[in-house]
């Protein structure tokens, strides 16, 4: 622990703080007077017992708010990541859904391709013996 200075309305007063956090401690005790003096100034001099009270009020006022303000994000940010891992499921399931369907677009592409070929070479063959008869039939006309 180390003892730093600080100076609170008017009045010096020896502190005890982590090492390291002496500028912290000299700026929170700014930031005080800042308040006290201010409430000073609107309010008058009630007393420094009652400014001070008053000034620790604000500050545990604007305490809760920050919290509160803090667990309303926090909420809103786990709200957030639940609907982003519902998102990240369901476009995981369209995804499989697609490629299956996909697979499946391809096996009855695949058949057709194949039931099209069949019947083109029925066709061919149709063809061929229907120009097989008419040459025949014109072969004995003839």
């Amino acid at each position: 622990m180390v003892n730093v200075n600080v100076n609170f309305n008017g009045r010096d007063y020896l502190l005890a703080c982590e090492e390291g956090q002496e500028e912290d401690l000299q700026k929170l005790t700014e930031e005080l007077g800042k308040k006290f003096n201010q409430l000073k100034k609107d309010l008058g001099n009630l007393g420094e017992g009652k400014l001070l009270l008053i000034t620790a009020i604000q500050v545990i006022d604007e305490l809760y708010t920050l919290k509160t303000s803090l667990k309303k994000l926090k909420d809103h940010s786990s709200d957030l990541e639940s609907k982003f891992k519902e998102i990240k499921n369901l476009s995981i399931s369209y995804k499989e859904d697609r490629d299956k369907e996909v697979e499946e677009l391809k096996v009855k592409l695949d058949e057709l391709k194949k039931t099209i070929e069949e019947n083109q070479n029925n066709y061919t063959q149709i063809l061929n013996k229907a120009s097989d008869s008419i040459n025949s039939f014109i072969t004995k006309a003839v």
